[in-house]
């Protein structure tokens, strides 16, 4: 893709969509992030979005496509959790996680592709988890949603790979945050004995291998799961 080509990150007012978001303002890039609340970092454009709501992201990417021009790349990777053992675990807890997760994927590249096969190039990359083909305790519907952006992006693969779009998904494993940050140090030793490299990942790696993924450079890859995990899912 070209250096100056536009950008959509969706949960990108933190987190691995900040990086995301942060990298590719750096390569150049005009980028515009979604966000509930809060803002994408200097140099985004942040329009306010849900990406459960289907007109509100119709609004946005309006927006986006008046002031930056037509999106060629888009990163879903607005999400949320609700973890709770299955036995425990509400019907609305799984709802509520399929929708925004695997839902709003679905909501967010349908709209955006339409500028993609008009130009007949487009990068569609969708930020899954370890969790969504490793397994998590705890984490059904989390990892059910995470599993389902696999097939979707297959799917979305055979449809629009005759038009020079490609759809992949990237995985990260443990990722320094917030939430890591607050685990006692034994969690966090155990956590890191299960993970190869031995450490937890940035998000700045997170987002290094979504930058080559929308790069001309990876132009002949698509359906696929890239791992950014230190070896914790093995391929799995």
């Amino acid at each position: 893709m070209s250096t100056d080509s536009v950008v959509l990150v969706t949960g990108g007012n933190r987190g691995i969509g900040r990086a995301i978001a942060e990298r590719f303002v750096r390569d150049g890039h005009r980028v515009a992030v979604t966000a509930r609340s809060g803002e994408g970092p200097e140099g985004t454009l942040t329009v306010q979005a849900d990406v459960t709501d289907g007109a509100s992201l119709d609004a946005a990417i309006a927006r986006i496509e008046a002031e930056l021009g037509p999106v060629t790349t888009v990163v879903a990777n607005a999400g949320i959790t609700r973890d709770t053992l299955l036995m425990r675990m509400s019907d609305d807890d799984f709802d509520a996680v399929i929708d925004t997760n695997l839902g709003g994927a679905f909501r967010t590249v349908k709209r955006a592709i339409k500028s993609m096969i008009k130009a007949r190039r487009g990068r569609i990359i969708l930020i899954s988890s370890v969790s969504g083909l490793f397994g998590v305790a705890g984490q059904a519907n989390y990892s059910a949603s995470k599993a389902g952006l696999v097939g979707f992006a297959r799917a979305v693969t055979r449809e629009l790979g005759g038009r020079g779009i490609t759809a992949n998904v990237v995985a990260p494993g443990f990722i320094e945050s917030d939430m890591t940050a607050e685990l006692d140090e034994a969690t966090q030793a155990s956590y890191k004995k299960q993970i190869p490299a031995g450490r937890y990942g940035s998000a700045e790696e997170v987002a290094g291998v979504v930058a080559w993924l929308a790069s001309d450079d990876a132009a002949y890859i698509s359906g696929a799961v890239i791992p950014v995990d230190g070896g914790l899912g093995m391929g799995h």
